[in-house]
């Protein structure tokens, strides 16, 4: 019998996936869960139009993530902290500061987007990630 995945399904496929079972497989347990549909033409026809939404929608949203990555290009920004000897920060710096530095340079990025990969006095890595796929390194002084 085939069927759509509505939900991921381990060792059976992810969802809108159109795989085939065994009947009772999917009589008794996908459909009643709510894991699958019946793959019958029109819901075939759903699913592939739902793909082809998400897909457009997802190759927007990484073009204005790209954009966002190319205007954060040769941007450093500078953040004041204490720190000790061997260049261990006192404290925290945050991902609320860095937003307010980046914004202070012109720029704008959501802070929820923005994950500190390595804190020291003398040099910083900051992480944003405006998309899953799109990442920029910006180096923080």
């Amino acid at each position: 019998m085939e069927i759509i995945l509505k939900k991921d399904v381990d060792r059976l496929g992810s969802q809108h996936d159109i795989v085939t079972v065994k009947s009772g497989f999917a009589r008794n347990f996908l459909i009643p869960q709510g894991m699958a549909v019946a793959a019958t033409p029109s819901a075939k026809k759903v699913v592939a139009e739902v793909i082809k939404q998400q897909s457009h929608k997802a190759a927007k949203a990484m073009d204005e993530a790209t954009k966002i990555a190319a205007k954060l290009e040769g941007l450093s920004i500078k953040i004041g902290a204490k720190a000790g000897e061997n260049g261990k920060i006192f404290g925290s710096v945050n991902s609320i500061q860095i937003a307010d530095a980046i914004q202070a340079a012109g720029q704008t990025v959501d802070r929820k987007s923005i994950h500190i990969i390595r804190k020291t006095a003398s040099r910083s890595w900051v992480l944003t990630k405006p998309r899953s796929n799109c990442t920029k390194k910006l180096p923080q002084r």
